[in-house]
């Protein structure tokens, strides 16, 4: 899938930029042609002159080049960024990662990714405590928003001699990301053609103005599937509860707030290619709604609740031919026999369940360990959210 490719390899100025170039040879094995893009703090670890060998062009450091540099220009990055049909930032310091997220053009590097026209990997590396910073988090977080792909860095031995997450991934590892990012983008992926109906986040169902149901779901494991099925080549619609997320690039975003309005907007577009349930509807609605705050005093001793529709029984129960549908289950206890129960019950395709019992899964956090059961398959899967949205869909749609 790279050969004939033209990939712009970006090095920013961390201990790792020496992996760029044995990475800038594996794009050149695969039959890519190559080009590179520096910071100037980058050259401070490897010489341009390596990368301009190796490549066999010029390598675009400075905005304003020196007048000895024959050949170059000012507007490079726009010719560059025009050229290129994957830029790959490999390695991505903290600094740069700030950069590009909040549209700084202050170097060659990050004005090129403004002028870019192709998809954009981000390859964050960084040392100590400073990938699990919270400004880092966030920052990555926004990078997936605005449409950003993003290979998470690897556990290890970091150059300060602390142990953590922050090693660039091996130039193998992201020569297969940049393949099948390739492939998904320019031979449309595994869903291209298919339009895709994802529901994420909580609902609320009120009691009076100020007092609601609801439950701590963020809606990042739904927007992760949400991006994955759009980088596998879907035309995407996301209907969404409260949560504090960007709408993510590239799709249509509808935001809901109770079961009802979330029911509704489903009906919509029930008759999507795939219809992935990941939202995390409320059981229950109070029955009765006051105007007005009801206040302490006057409160009775208890709320009187009613069902909220089953949406994903529903949709099982009206699915035609051909239409694929993945629920999710949020469990406490008996996660394999509730989770087969669901997905007998509802007739539904695939379940995606996890317990709340497991460290480093459910709700508000970046991670999940799960259970994906269906077309008499059973899977354990784990990893990051942005990870396993990607390789659940690849199980199940290389699996049919």
């Amino acid at each position: 899938m790279l050969s004939g490719k033209r990939i712009l390899l970006g090095v920013t100025g961390g201990i790792a930029a020496y992996k760029a170039a044995f990475l800038l040879r594996e794009f050149q094995k695969a039959g890519a042609e190559v080009r590179v893009a520096m910071t100037p703090s980058a050259t401070r670890f490897v010489g341009a002159e390596t990368f301009s060998s190796l490549s066999r062009h010029p390598v675009a450091v400075d905005i304003f080049p020196d007048s000895s540099d024959s050949g170059d220009s000012w507007t490079r990055h726009i010719q560059w960024g025009e050229w290129a049909d994957l830029f790959v930032i490999a390695p991505c310091t903290a600094n740069t990662l700030a950069k590009i997220v909040h549209g700084l053009a202050d170097n060659m590097l990050t004005s090129t990714v403004l002028a870019a026209r192709c998809p954009i990997l981000i390859c964050p590396t960084m040392d100590g405590e400073m990938y699990q910073a919270p400004a880092t988090r966030k920052n990555l977080e926004q990078a997936h928003n605005l449409g950003y792909h993003v290979l998470e860095p690897e556990e290890g031995y970091l150059a300060s001699g602390l142990e953590g997450k922050g090693r660039l991934p091996e130039p193998q590892q992201i020569l297969q990301y940049s393949t099948e990012l390739i492939s998904s983008v320019y031979t449309g992926g595994v869903l291209a053609g298919k339009t895709v109906l994802v529901t994420a986040g909580p609902t609320r169902e009120h009691i009076d103005p100020v007092r609601f149901i609801s439950n701590p779901s963020t809606g990042k494991m739904g927007f992760a599937m949400a991006e994955a099925a759009r980088q596998l080549g879907a035309e995407v619609i996301l209907i969404h509860g409260p949560v504090q997320l960007s709408p993510p690039a590239g799709m249509e975003t509808i935001e809901i707030e109770t079961a009802q309005q979330l029911f509704e907007a489903v009906k919509t577009y029930a008759d999507a290619d795939i219809v992935i349930m990941s939202a995390a509807v409320a059981d229950f609605s109070p029955s009765e709604y006051h105007e007005q705050k009801v206040k302490k005093e006057q409160a009775e001793s208890e709320i009187k609740l009613t069902s909220t529709p089953d949406i994903l029984s529903w949709l099982g129960h009206k699915k035609r031919d051909g239409q694929v549908l993945i629920g999710f289950a949020m469990e406490t206890e008996n996660l394999l026999e509730n989770a087969s129960r669901k997905l007998n019950e509802k007739n539904i395709d695939w379940i995606v369940a996890n317990s709340l019992t497991e460290p480093g899964a459910g709700f508000a956090v970046d991670t999940n360990a799960v259970l994906l059961l269906g077309n008499s398959r059973q899977e354990q899967l784990s990893g990051s959210k942005k990870e396993l949205a990607r390789e659940i869909l690849d199980l199940i749609f290389n699996s049919k």
